[in-house]
Formats: structure tokens, C-alpha cells, sequence
């Protein structure tokens, strides 16, 4: 494949994210422009620890021959020029926009080519609200903004091959005809490595095929179903069926599963009885819009964060599984994974009995008297059996959970807000609907909770009177703002303000 641009170096820019080998596929780009008779040079900037920003790697080739005809040695950047690079590799969708943004990639210039897999960033895991970065637009922009672009799930491919995913990197950039070399000479770098070449060369495979077989997003959403594990599952999916309005089928559906796994089928009935009453008083013209947000907030709200939770999660035997298999782990090799828990002496009663939960908490002597026990953390190894078996006993205190202190008082916010939408329901929907949004605030546990509970409070204290559907929204966005609260303390004392 000769290459016709002869007045500028060729230029890759690749944005992957530690342990994606973003460093080993920039030599294997070097190494076969190399060997096919061009000049080459690579460079790298590291990124930002923990994951809040990605190492931008530039590569650029010349062709030999034309740089000693013209008796010159090219000028590589160190660093990728915006408007001028001509195939870009995102190691993730986030850092397709991210590209994007730092105008890498050129409609008439450049090939973008991204792995459609997700690893989440510290802003979008610590944001109060929903801080998920939007694939679709992503993907909307990127295919308007690019030349070509390829997009398919490279990791997907990396793991079902026991590959990496630069190997499947460097079969998509091979397939794209980006560079000005054929497929041989890509798998001869692979070959010439001499390191992991058989399961490299089947993630290379993976890649290069990968772009004719990529499914549209249609596809891969339809390709999407909801297992039914178990009798239980299925009887619940087929009440929703019966006595559910389709429109709020699905994630009804969803939310019922996550209330089975998080109690039992008795508390997933309770949770589909409660949909029954809001589709009763919803509105089919406004597609059951209420009772689907209700379906979303009060799954999220009866699967509350308690100890008890935590520790069925981490004692899971799929997680366990899944941490082997990140960090390939063989059946031969020991694997040790330690648990930091920090409950506090608030925590602690909200798992205790309804009685003896609220009695420590109102006296000053008890929780003075027990409080130092739990000012520290504590580091428990899951995969000892000590540690195993003390995270299991308290797992399998879901059984009591209904006689906790924190499940009392939880029931008591629920019924309250439901009540609070209901009645609003019957005078103004857009209130209603503003309202059963609202409740968003109140996640977590610990001071998290405290907060967000807090200020749903005094949201739902300063409209209503009003009933404004506006001011719920404009408190609601102001009490995700920020952890400190200073946003949405400045716009509650402007609201009191203007009467």
C-alpha cells in the first residue's frame, strides 16, 4: 500500500488509559513504519493518576526514500498538532469526546478509531448526581467529526481471544487502511516481538475483522435482554406484564429485580404494588411519565445502602471471580483481596433493632460510651477465611433487615415522598413529576445520606407552599452541585429572598 502524502509526516495520536498498552502499541507502530522503509518517532505524555485523564501518545512516520531524495531529515512534534493528525486511537469512549475536544481528530483528515467499552473516571464515579458520560452523543459527534470512524467493543474482543487490547488496537488500525502498510507487516511486528505472539496475533485477528462485524447501536441494544434467573424472577416479570401498562414494562422490570436481589420476592411485590397505585393515577397521553420516574427513584430508594448490603456484595463469589479474571489470576496462584470499612457508631445502629438502633442514637451517654469503637477503619481480607466468614454473618443479616432501625426510618421517607407525588399528581403533574425526581438527593450512607437528606428537606420545606415545579428543579440541581452544599445554600437564600 504506497502512501501518496509526501509533504508531511504521517501522524497517529492515541489516548489509552494505564494498563491498555498504549506504550506497546506505539513501538509496534514504530517498528513496522520502520521496517517498511519509513522514518519514525514516538513520544508520549503521561496522564493524571487515578484514572482522571488518559497518556496521549504521538507517533509520526516519513517515508525514507523521499526524505534522502530530498537530501532532508523530517521534523517530528512532540506532541500532536490539532487540525493535523491523521488516525486517532481512543482507548475508551470518553476519550473519543476527549479527543474530540483537544481537536485531534478533522472531518477531511482524520480516521478516529475507538473501543465502544466504558471505564468509568473519578468525576463521573464521585458526581452527586447522574455524572455518566452520554455514549450516544459521543458517538454522534465522532462520526460527524471524523473522516472515518470505527468503533466496536475492543475489549469485548481483547478478553473473549485471552488477548490485550492494543493487539485488538492494532488489527483495527490495520483494517482501517489508515497507515500505508499492509496486514503481513503488522502481524510480522507482532511475530517479530517475540512475546505473547499466538494470542496477540488472535487479538489482531479480532480487530481486523472487527470492523465488518461491528453491530449498530440499534443492534446492540436489541441484542440486550433481561435474564430471569429464577422461578421467583419469572413470576414477578409476569405480574408486571399483567398489571403494568407497557410503557412502563421495562424499567419496571429493572427495578424489580434489583428489590428481589436486594431482599426477597415478598419486598419486590411491595415495590410492584406501589407502581400499581401511580399507573392508576398517571396519564397515557404523557406516556406514564410519572410512574416510570417513580419506578426508577423507588427501586433506588428501597435498595438502600446499609452494611448488610455491602457486605453481600463483597462476599459474592462472581465478584471474587471477576477480580481474578482482571487481574488473570491462575487457579495456581494465590490472590489476596483486602476490604477497608469504616462503619461509624450511625451506621452500626441503623443495622441494629428498630428499638435499640433509636435508643442509642437519642442518648448523649451511649453514643459518647460507643462511639470510639468505631472512629477507626478497619482492613478485612475477603479471600481469608476469618475475614470471609465475619463479612458473611453480617450478609446474612438481610433476613432481620426488616427490623432495623435505618429500614423503619426508610419506609417512613418513602411512604412520605409517595404520599407528597400522589397528591400532587391529582392538581399538577409537572409539580408531581419535579418532586419524584427530587428524592435523587437522598443516596448513600453515612454523611452522604445525612446531607442529601437534609437537602431534600429543606427543598421540599421552601416549595411547599409554592408548589413550583421550577423551584424543585432549580433546589434539585443545586444540591448536586457540589458536596459542600454551598451551591445550593446560596440559591435557597435567594429564593427565601425573593419571597
Amino acid at each position: 500500500m504506497e502512501d501518496s502524502r509526501h509533504d508531511r509526516p504521517i501522524s497517529v495520536a492515541m489516548l489509552a488509559l494505564g494498563g491498555q498498552g498504549g506504550g506497546v502499541l506505539t513501538g509496534w507502530l514504530v517498528e513496522t513504519a520502520e521496517a517498511n522503509g519509513y522514518l519514525a518517532q514516538s513520544t508520549y505524555v503521561a496522564g493524571v493518576a487515578q484514572r482522571t485523564g488518559a497518556t496521549v501518545y504521538c507517533v509520526e512516520m516519513f517515508p525514507r526514500h523521499v526524505a534522502e531524495a530530498a537530501g532532508k531529515t523530517p521534523v517530528f512534534t512532540p506532541y500532536p498538532i490539532p487540525g493535523d493528525v491523521d488516525l486517532v486511537i481512543a482507548g475508551e469512549m470518553a476519550e473519543t469526546g476527549r479527543a474530540i475536544e483537544k481537536g485531534f481528530v478533522t472531518p477531511n483528515i482524520t480516521t478516529l478509531i475507538a473501543s465502544s467499552h466504558r471505564v468509568y473516571s473519578m468525576p463521573e464515579k464521585e458526581a452527586l448526581g447522574d455524572g455518566i458520560v452520554d455514549l450516544a452523543k459521543v458517538a454522534d459527534v465522532a462520526a460527524r467529526a471524523a473522516r472515518q470512524f470505527v468503533c466496536f467493543d475492543m475489549q469485548k474482543a481483547a478478553d473473549e481471544t485471552g488477548s490485550v487490547v492494543s493487539s485488538v488496537m492494532l488489527g483495527a488500525i490495520a483494517a482501517s487502511g489508515a497507515l500505508p502498510f499492509e496486514r503481513q507487516a503488522f502481524e510480522d511486528t507482532i511475530r517479530n516481538t517475540g512475546k505473547a505472539v499466538e494470542s496477540n496475533l488472535r487479538g489482531f485477528a479480532a480487530g481486523f475483522n472487527g470492523i465488518g462485524n461491528a453491530p449498530a447501536a440499534s443492534e446492540r441494544e436489541s441484542a440486550q435482554k433481561t435474564v430471569l434467573p429464577d422461578a421467583d424472577s419469572r413470576a414477578l416479570a409476569a405480574r408486571i406484564r399483567s398489571e403494568l401498562p407497557a410503557a412502563v414494562g421495562e424499567i419496571g422490570l429493572h427495578g424489580t429485580l434489583r428489590v428481589l436481589d436486594y431482599q426477597d420476592s415478598r419486598y419486590a411485590d411491595d415495590y410492584i404494588d406501589r407502581l400499581i397505585t401511580f399507573a392508576k393515577l398517571d396519564k397515557a397521553d404523557a406516556d406514564f411519565s410519572l410512574t416510570k420516574e417513580v419506578a426508577r427513584q423507588l427501586a433506588l430508594q428501597m435498595s438502600y445502602e446499609d452494611t448488610i448490603r455491602v457486605a453481600d456484595l463483597k462476599t459474592r463469589s462472581a465478584r471474587i471471580g471477576r477480580i481474578r479474571e482482571q487481574v488473570a489470576v491462575t487457579d495456581e496462584q494465590p490472590l489476596r483481596v483486602v476490604e477497608y470499612f469504616h462503619p461509624r457508631i450511625e451506621e452500626v445502629c441503623d443495622t441494629l433493632p428498630a428499638f435499640l438502633g433509636s435508643a442509642i442514637l437519642r442518648s448523649t451517654f451511649l453514643r459518647r460510651l460507643l462511639a470510639p469503637f468505631f472512629r477507626k477503619g478497619r482492613n478485612i481480607a475477603t479471600t481469608s477465611m476469618s475475614g470471609y466468614l465475619f463479612l458473611h454473618f453480617v450478609a446474612k443479616m438481610k433476613r432481620f433487615r426488616r427490623g432495623t432501625y435505618r429500614f423503619h426510618q426508610q419506609q417512613i421517607l418513602i411512604d412520605d415522598w409517595l404520599e407528597r407525588v400522589s397528591s400532587a399528581a391529582l392538581h399538577d403533574y409537572d409539580y408531581a413529576l419535579s418532586i419524584a425526581r427530587c428524592i435523587e438527593i437522598v443516596k448513600g450512607y453515612g454523611d452522604t445520606y445525612e446531607r442529601g437528606l437534609s437537602r431534600y428537606r429543606a427543598t421540599i420545606g421552601a416549595t411547599d407552599q409554592s408548589r413550583s415545579a421550577d423551584a424543585v428543579r432549580r433546589l434539585h440541581r443545586a444540591a448536586l452541585a457540589d458536596e459542600k452544599g454551598n451551591v445550593f445554600r446560596e440559591t435557597l437564600a435567594s429564593m427565601e429572598a425573593n419571597g
